[in-house]
C-alpha cells in the first residue's frame, strides 16, 4: 500500500501536471466552500450548539492530506481575511484578533499535522487514523486556548473554549477518523 496516496488520490486519480493542477484547484474551491458552509451549520448539542468546521478540517486533512489539505484550509482563511462571509460571525482580517482567531490558526495547524502523519504512515490503520485525528483536534484547541488566554486568561479560556466542546469534538474525531479510515481500507482492498 502506498502511504502517501490520499483518499482523494484514489477517488480522483490523475496524471500530468495540468490534470493535477486542475484537480487541486477544484478540490481547494470545493473544500473551502464546504468549510464555509460548515461554519454556518449549528447542530443542537449539549452544553453548547456544535458547528462543523473542525469536523470538515479533519475530513479535509485526512482525505486530501498533505499540501492539498493545508492549501484548502489556507484558502478558507484567506477568503475570510478578505471579507468573504466564511466564518461563523463576521469576516475580515480583524476577525483573527477576536476570540476565535486562535482556533482558525489551529485549523491550519491540524491540516498540516494530518498531512505529516500520513507522510509518516501513521494513518495506515484505523486506530492510527483515529489517533491522528485526535492529535490534530487537540492542536486546534491548543492554538485556540493560547490565543483566548491572551484575551481572557488561561483558566477562563479552558472553561469556555474547551470544556463545552469536548464531547462534540470527541464525536467529530470518531466520525472523521472512522469514515476516512474505513473508506481507505475499502479502497486498499480494491486497489
Amino acid at each position: 500500500m502506498q502511504t502517501n496516496v490520499s483518499l482523494m488520490d484514489r477517488i480522483w486519480p490523475v496524471t500530468g501536471t495540468v490534470a493535477k493542477t486542475t484537480r487541486a484547484t477544484v478540490l481547494i474551491l470545493v473544500g473551502s466552500v464546504l468549510l464555509a458552509l460548515s461554519a454556518h451549520i449549528q447542530i443542537p448539542f449539549w452544553p453548547v450548539p456544535m458547528t462543523m468546521e473542525s469536523f470538515v478540517v479533519l475530513m479535509l486533512g485526512l482525505g486530501y492530506a498533505g499540501v492539498l489539505g493545508s492549501a484548502t484550509v489556507f484558502a478558507f482563511l484567506v477568503e475570510g481575511a478578505l471579507g468573504f462571509p466564511v466564518f461563523v460571525h463576521g469576516a475580515g482580517l480583524a476577525y483573527f484578533a477576536g476570540p476565535t482567531g486562535g482556533y482558525l490558526v489551529g485549523f491550519l495547524a491540524a491540516a498540516l499535522l494530518l498531512g505529516e502523519f500520513r507522510r509518516r504512515g501513521w494513518t495506515r490503520s484505523i486506530p492510527g487514523t483515529l489517533a491522528s485525528a485526535l492529535i490534530a483536534d487537540i492542536a486546534i484547541f491548543v492554538f485556540g486556548v493560547a490565543w483566548l488566554s491572551v484575551l481572557i486568561g488561561f483558566d477562563k479560556a479552558v472553561a469556555v473554549g474547551v470544556v463545552p466542546f469536548v464531547l462534540g469534538d470527541a464525536l467529530k474525531v470518531l466520525v472523521a477518523g472512522l469514515s476516512v479510515g474505513v473508506l481507505e481500507r475499502a479502497g486498499n482492498k480494491t486497489a
